[in-house]
């Protein structure tokens, strides 16, 4: 399975996301799944990167080509497919991958999410989305959408569309089989 690893390209977060992003690596190499993601070498990038690397799994860099300066991208990548703007690469990404991991990340992870979320709200895929919400990272994005939800500014069956863990093993048992697991935040329809 290509899985796509949506996460920050920030050094200067704690070590424990690292941590999880090299973990979530490791554990993709280990099950046989190969990695697409953005190409950064640093932060949740690059730390998932390293992790699937250390297992001996495939990478996949997707970058625009003004990222091709040293020190930016990952180095150790099996391919690297280079684009002109950044809407190219999040088109790439989407083509090749099978499903998606939201990692702790910012602005870009949460344009990246969101997207895709809505893609698969619009039924433009039904590959499988979800969340590892290492630390609780993601409570306050959870917290925003469940208000949305209760104000009637979206469904809440969107909630359905994806999972959310803060342990690895969950989060890929989801991507393998989406349809045998309980929706991570599907309980959050119902909070008064």
């Amino acid at each position: 399975m290509n899985i796509c690893v949506y996460g920050a390209a920030s050094d200067n977060i704690a070590d424990v996301y690292k941590k999880a992003g090299e973990a979530l690596g490791e554990e993709m190499a280990r099950r046989g799944h190969a990695l697409i993601f953005g190409g950064g070498a640093s932060g949740m990038m690059g730390a998932a990167a390293r992790g699937v690397s250390r297992g001996g799994g495939h990478i996949t860099s997707i970058a625009p080509s003004f990222f091709d300066v040293d020190g930016v991208l990952f180095p150790e990548c099996d391919e690297y497919i280079f684009t002109d703007t950044m809407r190219e690469r999040k088109q790439k990404l989407e083509d090749l991958s099978d499903g998606f991991v939201i990692s702790p990340g910012g602005v870009g992870t949460f344009d990246e999410f969101f997207e895709i979320l809505t893609l698969r709200q619009l039924n433009r895929h039904q590959k499988p989305i979800a969340i590892l919400n290492t630390e609780g990272y993601y409570e306050y994005m959870l917290a925003m959408m469940k208000n949305a939800s209760d104000l009637h500014f979206m469904t809440p069956l969107n909630f359905d569309l994806i999972y959310v863990s803060d342990r690895v093993e969950d989060v890929l048992d989801y991507l393998e089989n989406p349809g045998d697991m309980f929706h991570g935040i599907s309980e959050l329809r119902d909070l008064k």
